[in-house]
């Protein structure tokens, strides 16, 4: 891939990626693509158009029939390929990712592996996609069920991970046998575009991957989602955006996959090993600077030990380095734009201004480039607006609770149900607590849930499938049954 710095990015892909070829956007447009440490252009990258999405979907359609008849043995080591591909590359790739989404070198590392372990478990999940043939009860016949690809798909993912949230959808769809056309966020399209060359090289024919860029996000994706071909939508973002591209797929019922918005809440009982706590906050918070779905967003902290948590906390806080995510002494980039900012720095303002106070943190560095320093809030008000959105920051408030139902309460005080987290030294508590949390995922005595290996997704509004695990190839296979008799 070569180097990654502003300055060497010529041999990057920056046109459209459709049937395997590189092809400016039809009507020429393009967009700049900015460096959040500093808000300079990075380069700029072809603007894709309704036309080119619908040039996207030909090009799938063209290779799905071919692709879903790939023997599962071949898929497989192509995806494995690809995962090795991805780790020879890593470094580069994580420069690449801190350069446009502004994010550490360290934590961009940490996603590159990620990202590539998706390719690694898809490549052995390809061959698993197992049938079954029963009797039926009453005795007239077999009851054959088979897996069959649901077909072409359409996959939007956002800035915050772009490698991982493009491979963990690739990957199953790919072992699926599904041909797809990601739509990459407009603010990191340059790392997409970086792993569409890896899966070529990887061995994937023509048109089974295509990647689209575009700042009309919403027309652009409308028309693929009415496009009849299209059999197959999975969103990773807002919960906002999420219910109005619902709406869309309705129009031709189109199997939907959504992983959503989240407010994690993250619980800390009494009882609980507070050295364990603080370094697990430090990773469910401050991973990818708190813009990740899966942050801590709410911390709930027994009353008895609220005060000593609190302090230890903006001491781990303070003691952290801002500064370029390409540098290696960075330990918390910039945010991804100023809109990022400004929603950061509302939510802090708004929440000190009705009481709360800032421990460390609670303005932004005079400097160039998107940053906010890492912040944590003491005496904060269980219904203040700050626990009732993303806060997608290094922002931690902390309330405090005096008994378990009062924390379960707490917790669940939301239309959101993504993942929370417990930390306790009492086992029973731990898991009682757990299976009374509203979220599809829990991290008990722990800050990190993400793995390749497991199925990730949320309830309520935070989500309709899963992703990962076993669970996540089958949400690109459609299930059919066939009544036979011998």
């Amino acid at each position: 891939m070569g180097d990654t710095s502003p300055d060497h990015v010529s041999d990057l892909l920056t046109d459209l990626y459709i049937g395997g070829k590189a092809v400016p956007a039809g009507d020429g447009g393009r967009f700049d693509v900015q460096d959040p440490a500093t808000g300079e252009v990075i380069t700029s990258v072809a603007d894709g158009t309704v036309d080119d999405a619908i040039a996207a979907v030909d090009a799938a359609e063209r290779a799905a029939g071919s692709w879903a008849a790939t023997a599962p043995r071949e898929r497989a080591e192509i995806l494995r390929k690809a995962f090795e591909l991805m780790t020879e590359q890593g470094e580069d790739l994580a420069r690449l990712i801190s350069l446009e989404n502004g994010k550490a070198l360290a934590d961009a590392r940490g996603e590159v592996a990620y990202a590539a372990e998706f390719f690694r478990w898809y490549s052995e999940e390809a061959v698993r996609s197992i049938g079954a043939v029963t009797t039926a009860p009453s005795g007239a016949n077999r009851i054959v069920v088979l897996h069959r690809p649901v077909g072409i798909c359409v996959l939007v993912t956002p800035w915050n991970f772009p490698a991982a949230m493009a491979t963990r959808k690739i990957g199953p769809a790919l072992a699926a046998g599904c041909t797809v056309i990601l739509k990459p966020a407009s603010d990191t399209p340059l790392t997409a575009l970086a792993m569409a060359r890896i899966l070529e090289a990887a061995g994937v024919p023509p048109g089974v991957v295509n990647v689209l860029p575009a700042r009309r996000s919403g027309a652009v994706v409308s028309a693929m989602l009415h496009d009849p071909r299209v059999r197959k939508l999975s969103f990773t973002g807002s919960t906002e955006v999420g219910r109005v591209l619902l709406r869309e797929a309705a129009d031709q019922v189109i199997n939907t996959s959504m992983e959503l918005g989240g407010n994690a809440p993250f619980l800390v009982f009494a009882d609980a090993d507070l050295d364990a706590a603080i370094e697990g906050a430090m990773v469910a918070k401050m991973r990818n600077a708190g813009e990740a779905c899966t942050a801590a967003n709410r911390f709930y902290v027994e009353s008895s030990i609220a005060e000593e948590f609190g302090r230890r906390l903006a001491e781990r806080m303070s003691a952290l380095t801002v500064g370029p995510g390409t540098e290696e002494s960075t330990q918390v980039g910039p945010l991804v734009n100023q809109d990022a900012v400004d929603k950061v720095d509302g939510l802090v303002r708004a929440c000190v201004d009705e009481g709360a106070r800032a421990v460390v943190g609670g303005v932004r560095p005079d400097r160039p480039g998107f940053y906010y320093d890492p912040t944590v809030l003491v005496d904060v008000s269980p219904d203040a607006p700050i626990l009732q959105e993303e806060i997608f920051g290094p922002v931690a408030p902390i309330v405090t609770f005096d008994d378990e139902d009062e924390a379960i309460r707490l917790a669940n005080a939301t239309e959101f149900g993504l993942v929370a987290y417990v930390y306790t030294g009492d086992l029973a508590r731990g898991l009682r607590v757990s299976e009374r949390f509203e979220s599809g995922m829990v991290g008990l005595n722990r800050g990190l849930v993400s793995d390749p290996a497991a199925p990730f997704g949320g309830v309520k509004q935070s989500g309709i499938g899963r992703e990962g695990g076993h669970e996540g190839m089958l949400d690109y296979l459609e299930t059919q049954y066939v009544a036979v008799q011998w």
